[in-house]
Order: structure tokens, then sequence, then C-alpha cells
């Protein structure tokens, strides 16, 4: 499967690149997608919720009130869950929310996520650029020339490039991540895929 080049300014500049059948153009597996969205929000939740039971208030342990005849319902300590300021009653404890899932799963995942975008023309190819310091502004430009400046853009860089990520950083919608970074969550939460040039040879040697 080949795409076009566009420049920065987002015109064609007569070049194709070839994209990889087994990540760009399979039959998107949802069941697998969702499985590894859910696995990525699971692993976002730190699990250090906790509140004390009863054990774990401080306070007398006297007995309040003599068991029988008082006409209300028999109380032990004060720090009985029924009470005011007392203990909660199998509340939440420190936990691990994360899932295992397995490594030719998530790799199904990330290839049909990425089949998706490509069946509805959501990815573009963009010729290798950089900026000689950050500039939001100048990257705004470049988002606004290929027509992608109100989506949700996830850019993605063959390497590291400090400049590209200062420029964008102050951008809610726009993202760069290295392409060995890609996730199926973010490819999906993105409206636009944007892989430079050289980003698509790394694809070829990672997956």
């Amino acid at each position: 499967m080949k795409i076009n080049v566009v420049d920065a300014n987002g015109k064609d500049i007569g070049r194709q690149v070839e994209l990889p059948d087994s990540l760009f153009a399979i039959e998107p597996n949802e069941h697998v997608m969702y499985l590894a969205v859910k696995q990525y929000l699971a692993n976002q939740r730190q699990g250090t919720h906790k509140s004390k039971e009863r054990g774990e208030i401080r306070g007398s342990t006297r007995k309040l009130k003599r068991q029988k005849g008082t006409g209300t319902a028999r109380a032990g300590s004060i720090k009985n869950p029924l009470f005011r300021k007392g203990g909660r009653v199998f509340g939440p404890k420190p936990r691990d929310y994360g899932i295992k899932l397995n490594k030719k799963v998530k790799r199904l995942a990330r290839a049909s996520a990425l089949s998706l975008k490509m069946q509805k023309q959501n990815i573009i190819v963009v010729e290798d650029f950089s900026f000689d310091k950050p500039k939001t502004k100048e990257y705004i430009n470049i988002l606004k020339n290929l027509g992608i400046d109100n989506n949700k853009v996830l850019h993605l860089l063959k390497e590291k490039d400090e400049v590209l990520l200062l420029s964008s950083r102050n951008i809610p919608k726009a993202k760069i991540k290295e392409v060995k970074d890609m996730n199926t969550y973010e490819i999906m939460y993105a409206d636009k895929l944007v892989f430079s040039e050289s980003a698509i040879e790394k694809i070829k040697e990672l997956f």
C-alpha cells in the first residue's frame, strides 16, 4: 500500500512511501482494540485510594451504653461505622488495577487501529521537518497548512526531537511521540495521524 508524501505546506511533493500491509491493511479487530484501550486506561490508575476501617480509627473502645433496656439499638465503641467519624465498612484499599495482555494481542490491536485510520483516510505522511528553535506559532501554521488545526493530532517521529516537542506542548489537541512508543489508545483517540517520512521506515524496522 502506497501513500503520497506532502511537505510542511501541505503540498504533494510527487513522492510516495510504501506502508506495510501487515500494519495498515488488515481487517480491524474491534475486540482486541477494546482490550488494549481498557488495559491502557486501567494502567493509568494509581490505585492509592484508602479509607480507615474501625480498627484504624483513633478513639476509645469503651462500650457506650448498656446492652439492653435503653430502647435503642445496641452499640459498642465510638468507632462503630454507624456513628459519625466512625470507621468505614468495606472501604477502598490500595490495589493494582493493571491488566495483563499478551504481546500478540497488543500487536494485533495496534495494527487494527492503524488499519482503521487508514480505511477512514485519517493518515498523513509529511516530509521530515524541524525548527531552529521552539516556536509554537510555526507548528500551528503547519497544522493549518495540513488542514488539521481543529483536529486532535498525533504526530509520530522516527526519534525524539526536543524542539518540536517544545513547539507543540502548549497546543491542547496536538501530541508528538516517537513511533516506537505509539499505542492503541492514543491512535484511537486522535482524529488524524501524522507520520514523518522517516518514521515510516522506522515502523518497518520495529514492527
